[in-house]
């Protein structure tokens, strides 16, 4: 018989934890008999001491069977993609129907924000009517005849994960690599997918600030999923900057529709999501070579297959028809929206975590697990590195439920602003890494 407090001091201590100690914790946190409490002691102790590689494997396989693992039966490869979580990054919502309309089908577990990051999840939840945690059957249903359904957890998938995503979240545990590739690969692997490609960020608004841990964090990930039998590649990608000009849920929305149906398609943004496109249909065998993956996204943008998928997805799962054409209708606005402007000068450097927390003070993140989103702050036409503001160009535009909060916000942003003649600008993609 095993206790939670002695499995906590035990690794506590630095020790290393059996199989058989790890699947009672897990188990236990699926059934409630380990409190919050000592599931946060745990994941402390981890942050701290570590798993060793059997250790993550053994973890994330507890997490994966606490709930259902689906099976499916379709002509495509069942595919995914997941983002270690940035500013400004909503790639997930165009990735999914751009991969339905090349012949992939996507079940895309997605999760709501943490720390100065935001959740797939809470944008979606912007849409009137649309079901982000709906069934198993109708997540199935959809995935087979839309060809893409993202949604949040369900109590079926992974539910020790879910525990302890909210737990990680208001702890200051997010950053550790053991906790991280668990959470996501369990669920991953609960999805029952044939590949996956993770877009591992780096940056000032990446829980991985240096390369040397980003490079770590994507490593482990496609090593342990690779080990448990799903083929994994990982990209790590620059997140010194947002990368879209919005931050928030509403926003980014009505940018994921914009990019869709090609209104607006920042250079940035979409050299990052079809890189990421490209390499989930070259490792589901539905191109030849990333080349021919390209030529494909770029066909299913132009074509407008893309947009109709991602359409029939929100009125699959609930919500409203005119989404497309009439986004304003249905996405919540902000009371307060002002400019805020700084001395005429070149961006240089972005704290891009601290962007991050302006949105999550505004209302659009969460300080404790039961907090309310609102659906309407965040940021929109946000200044990227090497562009010239002043009196009359922005540094953003803020979103904010009142005049004080925008001020807030604002003091936030300057702070997180550094304005230069010189503005050294990186790489988009800094490296990549296959299975080994």
């Amino acid at each position: 018989m095993h206790l939670p407090q002695e499995i906590i001091r035990k690794k506590r201590h630095g020790h290393v934890l059996s199989d058989e100690e790890i699947a009672f914790f897990i188990e236990g946190l699926t059934n409630g008999r380990v409190t919050e409490g000592q599931a946060a002691a745990f994941a402390m102790a981890v942050f701290f001491q570590g798993l060793s590689v059997p250790e993550r494997v053994a973890l994330t396989r507890a997490m994966t069977h606490s709930g259902e693992v689906l099976a499916w039966d379709l002509p495509g490869p069942v595919l995914d993609k997941h983002s270690t979580g940035g500013v400004g990054d909503c790639i997930s919502l165009p990735l999914a129907p751009i991969v339905a309309a090349c012949g992939g089908y996507v079940p895309m577990i997605s999760g709501r924000g943490l720390g100065h990051t935001g959740g797939t999840l809470d944008k979606l939840d912007s849409i009137p009517g649309y079901t982000s945690q709906p069934d198993i059957d109708l997540l199935k249903r959809v995935t087979r005849e839309v060809g893409c359904a993202i949604i949040g957890q369900t109590a079926d998938l992974a539910p020790a994960d879910k525990r302890l995503y909210a737990i990680r979240d208001v702890t200051a545990t997010v950053e550790s690599i053991d906790l991280l590739t668990s959470s996501i690969l369990s669920k991953k692997l609960a999805a029952g997918l044939n590949g996956l490609v993770m877009d591992v960020k780096c940056g000032s608004g990446a829980f991985m600030s240096r390369l040397e841990d980003a490079r770590k964090l994507a490593e482990s990930l496609v090593h342990v999923a690779n080990g448990a039998g799903l083929p994994t590649t990982a990209l790590i990608t620059d997140m010194n900057q947002p990368l879209a000009s919005v931050a928030g849920n509403a926003v980014e929305i009505a940018y994921s529709i914009d990019y869709l149906i090609g209104r607006q398609r920042e250079p940035r943004f979409h050299e990052v999501n079809v890189s990421l496109c490209a390499a989930l249909l070259v490792q589901g065998h539905l191109a030849d070579n990333e080349t021919a993956a390209r030529r494909q996204v770029e066909d299913a943008l132009a074509s407008g297959r893309a947009a109709e998928r991602f359409a029939r997805m929100v009125v699959a799962l609930g919500g409203p028809a005119d989404i497309m054409d009439r986004p304003e209708r249905h996405l919540a606005r902000a009371a307060v929206i002002r400019p805020v402007f700084g001395e005429r000068s070149v961006v240089s450097r972005i704290d891009t975590r601290q962007v991050g927390l302006a949105v999550v003070a505004l209302g659009g993140g969460r300080t404790r697990p039961q907090d309310a989103i609102d659906p309407a702050v965040g940021l929109t036409q946000i200044a990227p590195l090497g562009s010239r503001v002043g009196p009359d160009v922005p540094i953003a535009i803020v979103h904010a439920r009142s005049e004080a909060e925008a001020d807030r916000a604002d003091a936030l942003l300057r702070k997180a602003y550094t304005l230069d003649s010189d503005a050294p600008i990186g790489p988009l993609v800094f490296d990549r890494i296959n299975a080994p």
